[in-house]
């Protein structure tokens, strides 16, 4: 920002000062606006600060239009352009952020990984257009009974997590084994006649420090995997107590759940 301070404080056209307010003013706004082209929000911030002081502190609009456009640039940048979920990059570092400030000693963090079930046949019949809307209204469930704490994001492909802060396992587990429930008995038939979508969760709690993302992510990736080999349409946890793999609701009741190896400590 050194060259930028160079033009506002340098000489007028005509080699004197500029002693003008209002100019200086309006060499910070051409500032403010080269930078925010450039997506220097922070930048163009300060130019847009420097003018209104040296305009007395009045109201600026221009510095309300780029705090806006900053605010929704920001939010696009969390948002994953299909479904409008969070995306990827945001799940991270939200984890990272929620790992380091929760009392895990209380609640904790869980974490659910959402799969839909035999997806690759849903696209191969019935095209990819199709796919996106069957992944755009499975956004919608898992949205809809999510605790005011809680959020959806997009992990990949046809994989969603729900990030359930100050909830603990079993709240968690109740949660996700309702939304799977729903996905169940949902109409689908308005997508089309013969369609029926199922989902597999895998939830993964943090309970002491410390937790990275990535263990926390590949436990409840493991538990995905292990709620898939146990038949689909299923949620599976880890107990608390034992720590042996479960399935939740009517799916405990399966034979063969997989004992995978824990992933967190």
């Amino acid at each position: 920002m050194g060259t930028v301070r160079t033009l506002v404080s340098g000489p007028d056209t005509d080699g004197t000062p500029p002693t003008s307010a209002r100019n200086r003013a309006a060499l910070h706004t051409a500032a403010a606006e080269r930078l925010a082209s450039d997506g220097s929000w922070e930048q163009a911030y300060e130019h847009l600060h420097a003018a209104v002081q040296l305009l007395g502190g009045e109201p600026y609009d221009e510095l309300d239009r780029l705090r806006r456009e900053h605010a929704e640039a920001r939010e696009q940048s969390r948002r994953d352009s299909l479904t409008a979920s969070y995306n990827r990059r945001y799940l991270d570092e939200r984890l990272a952020a929620l790992l380091s400030e929760v009392d895990l000693r209380t609640t904790g963090l869980c974490l659910a990984l959402v799969d839909i079930d035999h997806f690759k046949a849903v696209n191969d019949t019935h095209g990819h257009l199709f796919g996106d809307r069957v992944l755009q209204r499975m956004v919608a469930e898992l949205d809809a009974a999510l605790p005011d704490s809680g959020f959806c994001a997009r992990y990949g492909g046809e994989e969603f997590a729900l990030v359930l802060p100050g909830r603990d396992l079993a709240q968690a587990v109740e949660i996700s084994e309702q939304a799977r429930d729903r996905i169940a008995r949902h109409d689908w038939s308005d997508l089309h006649p013969d369609l029926r979508v199922t989902v597999s969760i895998g939830v993964a709690h943090a309970a002491v420090r410390p937790v990275e993302v990535e263990r926390l992510i590949g436990e409840a990736d493991l538990l995905l995997y292990t709620a898939k080999e146990s038949g689909r349409n299923a949620v599976a946890y880890r107990a608390s107590r034992g720590g042996r793999v479960r399935l939740a609701g009517a799916a405990g009741a399966r034979r063969s759940i997989p004992q995978p190896v824990r992933t967190t400590g």
